[in-house]
């Protein structure tokens, strides 16, 4: 029997990530710094309130683009954070998770052989996202003297008469960098110059450390040519309710919410309760969350350095990207080795492009004492190794 598989998928590798979520899943009393999920339960009112949902009944489709009412408290979220004002019925879509956004944006706007540029370390599905839409995905290397953050020099050397979009992700997952808003401007500036789309992944806009979150579609000139995806998952602890959104002009997102009917539907009715819940009364929880999550990245950032393995200051999102070049290993074998010898999971940086290499992953989405610990077991494996 021939091969059905498609040479788009046969060509895309597996998740860097996953190897090791599995590896560590077969061990009792393994510490994962690897898994991108905060370790906190929904915040009790809004889980209450997708159980008030299924207890109403409310078990049916909502509309396509969402209810109305989670489309209108997102509409007033973005206004008093950025100043942004989309219309509810035209330019808000909610989809199931910033996953589905993604796929949905690369869906309606690429053609084959139109290239998106991607600044890497990156999310480990946006490369793969382009080539299944028919793009192709154009890396291009970020750098920790430039505090992980793209340059539009960089940018503007990638763009050719193909390049119909360019795709960032600030807060960065992996690295945990956070794009200036100069520099941001400059990279705008890019965009209009030569008509080009930016995509904009904010899921982390709100865990941000001592500095302020750019959010694209809020610079001058941006807020026609930008799709804004954002979601829930992160700031509000709900990544098992898989809720996100995606704001654009009508005509844009009117392409996407056409894929959306016909892929999806509507995203899960109780969920899109719970979010509206988030939006009009979560802000404390959030307050709450990121506080800890500050105290956790002192701690790990600290504990690395102190280890030799000099760390980049993450200042958004909930990782660290430590450099692991004094044990002369790959990131690949450090993150085995450290998981076999060790049973403390992290995340090859490579996992996240060629750019990553010499750096591994660390969520502090995990209890303060489990970092502890695994910072001691850190310890013990650098003074075998480092």
């Amino acid at each position: 029997m021939r091969d059905f598989i498609s040479q788009r998928v046969v060509n895309t590798p597996p998740s860097g990530i996953r190897k090791f979520f599995d590896i560590a899943a077969t061990m009792e009393d393994v510490i994962s710094l690897g898994i991108g999920e905060p370790d906190f339960v929904t915040p009790a009112p809004i889980l209450r309130e997708g159980i008030a949902s299924l207890e109403r009944g409310e078990t049916q489709y909502t509309s396509n683009s969402g209810t109305i009412e989670l489309r209108i408290a997102l509409s007033h979220h973005l206004n008093k954070l950025y100043g942004l004002n989309y219309d509810p019925e035209t330019e808000i879509l909610i989809t199931v998770g910033v996953s589905e956004a993604l796929y949905l944006a690369m869906t309606a706007v690429i053609d084959p052989g139109d290239e998106v540029i991607i600044p890497e370390p990156c999310f480990v599905s946006y490369a793969p996202e382009v080539s299944f839409a028919g793009g192709t995905p154009i890396t291009v290397p970020t750098y920790v003297g430039d505090n992980f953050q793209v340059t539009a020099g960089t940018i503007e050397a990638a763009i050719t008469s193909k390049t119909k979009a360019i795709l960032v992700g600030y807060p960065n997952n992996p690295t945990g960098a956070v794009m200036t808003r100069e520099i941001m401007e400059d990279i705008a500036a890019l965009a209009e110059q030569y008509d080009l789309l930016i995509i904009s992944d904010e899921i982390y806009d709100r865990l941000i450390y001592g500095v302020e979150h750019t959010c694209v579609p809020s610079l001058a000139g941006m807020r026609e040519r930008t799709i804004l995806l954002g979601g829930f998952s992160k700031n509000y602890a709900m990544t098992g309710w898989r809720i996100g959104y995606a704001c654009a002009n009508p005509d844009l997102l009117a392409g996407m919410r056409k894929v959306h009917q016909y892929t999806i539907m509507s995203a899960p009715t109780t969920a899109q309760a719970a979010a509206l819940h988030a939006l009009e009364a979560g802000d404390e929880h959030v307050n709450q969350m990121r506080a800890e999550y500050d105290r956790r990245r002192r701690l790990i950032v600290d504990g690395f350095n102190t280890l030799g393995l000099d760390c980049f200051e993450p200042r958004g999102a909930f990782y660290a990207f430590p450099s692991i070049v004094t044990s002369g290993m790959s990131s690949d074998d450090f993150a085995m080795r450290l998981l076999d010898e060790e049973e403390v999971a992290v995340v090859p940086g490579d996992a996240f492009g060629p750019s990553g290499s010499g750096f591994v992953r660390a969520s502090y989405a995990t209890a303060y004492e489990k970092i502890e610990e695994a910072l001691n077991r850190f310890e013990s494996f650098m003074r075998r190794h480092g």
